[in-house]
C-alpha cells in the first residue's frame, strides 16, 4: 500500500500536474476574477518552475557534491549501485536502454577498473507499477558485464521495489561477508540524501560517492535566466519526487 501511494502522491505533487489542474479549474470556474486568478498562478508558475537559473540553484543546494577520484582515501572491497537508470519500453529487448542515470553505471565501472572497489553488488527490482516482472538488476549486470567487469564480481539483488527495500536487502547479503567500511554507495547526487539515509537507518554507515549530476556551474546568461526550459520541469521533478519520497520515508519510519 505504501509503495502505491507514495508514487500516487509523487506524480500529483509533480509541478506540471499542478500547473494542469490550475488551468482546467479555471476553464470551469464562472466567477471572472477567480478564473483570472488562477491563470495568473498558473502563468506565474509555469515561468517559475521552467526556470533554469532558480532550478539549478535549488540543485546545487540538494544535489551531494562530486568526490573527485584523487580525494578517495582508500579503496572498498564493495561497491554498491543503486539502478533506477534503464529504460523498459523503448524497443526489442535484445538490447540496455539507459535513462539519464547512465553515470550510475559508467562511473561504477571507472571505480572497478581503477582499482577503488573490488566488487560490484547491483541492488533494484521493478520500481513500477505497470511492470513489477521487470528486474532492473539484471539489465545492469548485463551491461556491466559488457563494460568488461567478470561475472565472479558481480553480484545482484532483483527484489527490492524501493531504496528502503535495497537497503535492508543489501545488509542482509553483505552482513556475514564485510562491514561498512568496507563498502561505498554509489547513486545519483539528487538521490544519495535519501539512499544514505535508508542504510543508517538500517546500521550500515557506507561512504557515499555521489554521480549523474542535473544541475550546472552558475551562468548569468541571457537564457537561463529569462528563458522557459521544458527540460527545466524534469529537473523539478526529480527533486520534488526526492523531498516527497524524504517526507514519506520519515513517516513510515525508513529514515
Amino acid at each position: 500500500m505504501f509503495f502505491v501511494l507514495s508514487k500516487i502522491v509523487a506524480y500529483v505533487v509533480m509541478p506540471f500536474t499542478v500547473v494542469c489542474i490550475l488551468l482546467a479549474t479555471a476553464l470551469f470556474i464562472k466567477k471572472q476574477t477567480l478564473k483570472k486568478k488562477l491563470f495568473v498562478i498558473s502563468l506565474s508558475l509555469l515561468f517559475f518552475f521552467s526556470n533554469d537559473f532558480i532550478e539549478n540553484e535549488v540543485m546545487m543546494l540538494w544535489e551531494v557534491p562530486v568526490t573527485p577520484f584523487k580525494d578517495l582515501k582508500k579503496n572498498y572491497e564493495w561497491g554498491i549501485l543503486l539502478t533506477g537508470v534503464t529504460k523498459y519500453d523503448t524497443g526489442p529487448l535484445d538490447r540496455i536502454y539507459f535513462a539519464c542515470g547512465a553515470d550510475r553505471v559508467t562511473h561504477t565501472v571507472q571505480l572497478y577498473k581503477t582499482g577503488r572497489i573490488k566488487k560490484i553488488l547491483v541492488s533494484g527490482g521493478s520500481g513500477r507499477l505497470d511492470a513489477p516482472e521487470r528486474k532492473e538488476a539484471f539489465e545492469v549486470e548485463a551491461a556491466l558485464k559488457l563494460m568488461g567487469v567478470p561475472q565472479e564480481d558481480i553480484i545482484t539483488e532483483s527484489e527490492s521495489r524501493n531504496t528502503h527495500e535495497s537497503a535492508v536487502a543489501v545488509k542482509k547479503m553483505l552482513v556475514d561477508q564485510a562491514i561498512p567500511s568496507e563498502c561505498i554507495l554509489i547513486t545519483s547526487g539528487y538521490h544519495l540524501r535519501r539512499s544514505a539515509a535508508c542504510f543508517r537507518k538500517e546500521r550500515w554507515n557506507m561512504d557515499c560517492f555521489s554521480v549523474d549530476f542535473r544541475s550546472h556551474k552558475r551562468k548569468y546568461s541571457f537564457d537561463i535566466l529569462l528563458i522557459p526550459k521544458v527540460e527545466v520541469l524534469s529537473n523539478w521533478n526529480t527533486l520534488i519526487k526526492e523531498w516527497t519520497g524524504m517526507i514519506a520515508y520519515k513517516a513510515a519510519g525508513y529514515i
